[in-house]
């Protein structure tokens, strides 16, 4: 029999570890959602994120947020850059889906080799120690970056949804999302709205990544595997669904931290791709919970059912 006190630790740390796993799922879903991108090449800007940040704290001994900005410049940078003289390139000419998949992924690799020739192979953090400080609340350990790390998330999530739902932009990243052909004959700028939602993506992943440096080892190749937690994150919520996605990121950090009870740690990475190759072949669409819950709300509350008509050329 497991302790109760035990199950709420790793409740809370699976909550606190899977922050990064929901920034980076989130900036994957968004432009997914509003380019309609399989963007893997987030993995490539991760890295220069990271890189970008552990250079300047390191090698320059800036404080915290003088690296932070210098990362999320160069991120934000590299991000603009890859829209308008790479993916944007792409679209102008109508390349295909195959193109843009090929392209993201060559980038990253590229990205990753460079990065390797740079800084080497091996793992660095962006603090020379990742412990930190540990208070007991009510028989659970709470750390200092658990505490960063949850709130760092809230907040950017909180953002995500007030720039969707109130600002200008938002409501035309939402359109371009649905139609981006139809949007611009309502004079409304996809280019615009890509560009933005890639800088979107770029916080978040800087975000990310920080969050993720504090906390365990980077080596160049590690954004891309994080970015196939991204994807798994994205299949689980929908295509289209943002905020569901990082709601799967979520349970995805939960099974990782639950599944040391039954499984050694090592098999801990196999177990996100068999989830990875499960998503794949049965929830293509997303979860079934997900679709009807967005069925549900599309529908409203639950009416009699009228008196059947014969159904004309219209109706169907």
């Amino acid at each position: 029999m497991i302790e109760p006190a035990i199950l709420l630790q790793i409740l809370w740390t699976g909550i606190a570890m899977s922050s990064y796993f929901v920034l980076l799922t989130v900036a994957f879903a968004l432009t997914l959602k509003v380019e309609k991108l399989w963007n893997f090449a987030q993995a490539g800007l991760m890295g220069v994120a990271f890189f970008a940040m552990f250079y300047a704290m390191n090698a320059l001994a800036l404080p915290t947020w003088a690296g932070i900005a210098i990362g999320l410049g160069a991120t934000i940078a590299a991000a603009v850059a890859l829209e308008v003289w790479a993916i944007g390139v792409l679209r102008a000419r109508n390349s295909g889906g195959l193109t843009f998949f090929i392209f993201t992924l060559v980038f990253s690799q590229f990205a990753a080799y460079a990065l390797t020739i740079l800084f080497g192979t091996e793992p660095e953090t962006i603090y020379p120690s990742v412990m930190s400080p540990v208070r007991i609340l009510g028989g659970v350990a709470v750390s200092d970056w658990d505490l960063l790390a949850v709130a760092t998330t809230l907040a950017l999530m909180a953002a995500l949804w007030a720039f969707l739902r109130f600002t200008r932009d938002g409501q035309f990243m939402i359109a371009v999302s649905d139609n981006a052909k139809l949007a611009e004959i309502y004079g409304i700028s996809a280019k615009r709205a890509y560009v933005i939602s890639g800088v979107i993506a770029a916080i978040f992943l800087t975000a990310g990544i920080f969050l993720y440096g504090t906390r365990a080892g980077v080596t160049p190749d590690v954004p891309l595997v994080l970015v196939l937690t991204a994807v798994i994150g994205a299949l689980l919520g929908g295509i289209g669904r943002i905020f569901a996605a990082g709601v799967a990121a979520v349970s995805l950090g939960l099974l990782q931290s639950f599944s040391i009870l039954f499984i050694p740690s090592k098999w801990q990475a196999l177990l996100l791709y068999g989830v990875l190759f499960g998503a794949l072949i049965l929830f293509p669409r997303g979860l079934p919970a997900w679709r009807i819950w967005r069925l549900r709300r599309r529908l409203g509350p639950a009416t009699p059912p009228a008196a059947p008509e014969p159904l004309t050329e219209a109706g169907e």
